[in-house]
Parts: C-alpha cells; sequence; structure tokens
C-alpha cells in the first residue's frame, strides 16, 4: 500500500489535500502519471494541509453564495409557456428549459444539471422543482406551466 497526497477531486477516493492510502499499482500506474496525487513525504504533509485549508475556504464561500441565490429563487414563481392540448402538453418540460426560464426571468444563470426532475414535466400547472446547488444547499421552486 501506498499513502498518497491528493492533489484533485477523485471520485470513489477523496477530495484535493486528503492523505488516503491505495495499491502501488494504481498510484504509480494512474493517479500520479495523471498529476492527481503526489507521494507522502514529510514536507508534503503540510502542502495538503494548505491544500484542505484552500479547500475549505472556498468551500465556505461557494456554499454562501448558494444560500443568496436559493433565498431569492425561494420566493419566485417561474412561468414556462408551452403547447398544449387540454391538460397534457405537446411534448414536454425538462430541466434544460426550467434552467432558461430561471434564467430568463430572474437573471439566475443555473446548469442543467442543477435542476432535479425525476421526470419531465408533461402536465399544465404548478409543479415543484428541486434544486441542487451546492452539496449543502438544495430547494424547491414553484413553476407554473401555462398553455401558449
Amino acid at each position: 500500500m501506498a499513502q498518497i497526497i491528493l492533489r484533485a477531486d477523485v471520485k470513489g477516493l477523496g477530495k484535493r489535500g486528503d492523505i488516503v492510502d491505495v495499491a502501488d499499482g494504481f498510484a504509480r500506474n494512474y493517479l500520479v502519471p495523471r498529476n492527481l496525487a503526489m507521494p507522502a513525504a514529510a514536507g508534503t504533509v503540510a502542502q495538503a494541509a494548505a491544500m484542505r485549508r484552500s479547500r475549505d475556504l472556498r468551500d465556505a464561500k461557494d456554499r454562501a453564495a448558494a444560500e443568496t441565490i436559493a433565498r431569492e429563487l425561494v420566493t419566485k414563481t417561474v412561468t414556462i409557456s408551452a403547447k398544449s392540448h387540454g391538460e397534457r402538453l405537446f411534448g414536454s418540460v425538462g430541466a434544460a428549459e426550467v434552467a432558461d426560464a430561471i434564467a430568463k426571468q430572474t437573471g439566475i444563470t443555473l446548469e442543467r444539471r442543477q435542476v432535479n426532475l425525476s421526470e419531465a414535466l408533461k402536465i399544465l400547472g404548478a409543479h415543484e422543482v428541486s434544486i441542487r446547488l451546492h452539496s449543502d444547499v438544495q430547494f424547491s421552486v414553484n413553476v407554473e406551466i401555462v398553455p401558449a
């Protein structure tokens, strides 16, 4: 087993600055050549601590920004117009359409992957859509789909 310090977040292994034990071959053949990790030595342990501190500061700043956006969006109702026949839509409204409508109506730009829909919206009316901006910040936005 080799002890390494991660230089970047590696899914399933750890975050930047973490000291982890991995198989020698995994470290030698995958992590180190891709600059994802470096061998842990006496001098690099202090460097890892500095990486963790900067990661924690950046994470706190990102969380505060996400909470500010969440406070603003929770009070809004986003309206999307779509062609329909009775109550059912021709097609559906997906995460990308919800993100675009939020950007147009509030000026807050979200990525499609931050909008969590279990399935596309296919009927007119009010819907609650879950938004996840940060690992600790998740909230719901009211979306009203009206006929075009």
